[in-house]
């Protein structure tokens, strides 16, 4: 019996400091918000802590959620890796980066603010952020408006919907939010 407990205590803390390495990396490699995604999902899979179906449905928790996006994906990951403590050895995680980097560059700004070669660097990274995100987006469009090998009309009309509403009427997000989960029962049922 005291076997088996020590072995889960080795083996949660053993996910608990993988989780906080996980997310070190993607504070790391990634600059916020969408894309943070596409790693917080390479490494869910990766350590198969969790599906595509599973973080999108974390992401649209996280876009409902006030905060950013990247600390609200981290939390909800990381809590439905390894609990609560999970939630915040993920958050930890990927602040951390954040956390150094800006002390770092607070220490260094007078010498690196009016360095051409901090420009270019700016200049090459805005690119690869934005292929980030249209990957993530293609793939989330995948997950969400096919079903199988075809289209999900209902998820497609409920989509279109939605970029009218907010685009022409200038619909707000909590409605239009709203909006899409009360179509999506109808359409699907609650499960």
């Amino acid at each position: 019996q005291w076997r088996i407990k020590q072995g889960r205590k080795k083996k949660k803390m053993s996910t608990l400091v993988e989780l906080f390495i996980a997310f070190v990396k993607i504070g790391f490699t990634s600059f916020g918000g969408m894309s943070m995604v596409p790693l917080i999902l390479e490494e869910m899979r990766a350590h198969q802590w969790m599906s595509t179906e599973d973080l999108t449905n974390v992401i649209a928790i996280a876009e409902m959620t006030p905060g950013p996006l990247g600390i609200n994906c981290a939390t909800f990951a990381g809590e439905r890796t390894a609990g609560v403590i999970g939630g915040i050895v993920a958050v930890a995680g990927v602040l951390m980066p954040a956390f150094t980097l800006t002390l770092l560059t607070a220490v260094c700004f007078e010498r690196f603010k009016n360095s051409t070669i901090f420009t270019r660097i700016l200049l090459v990274l805005k690119p690869i952020c934005i292929v980030l995100i249209l990957m993530t987006i293609l793939e989330l469009l995948g997950e969400n408006y096919v079903a199988g090998s075809r289209l999900d009309l209902p998820a497609c009309g409920i989509g279109i919907l939605m970029i009218y509403l907010i685009e022409k009427k200038k619909w707000q997000g909590p409605k239009g939010i709203g909006l899409s989960a009360g179509l999506g029962v109808l359409c699907y049922g609650i499960f």
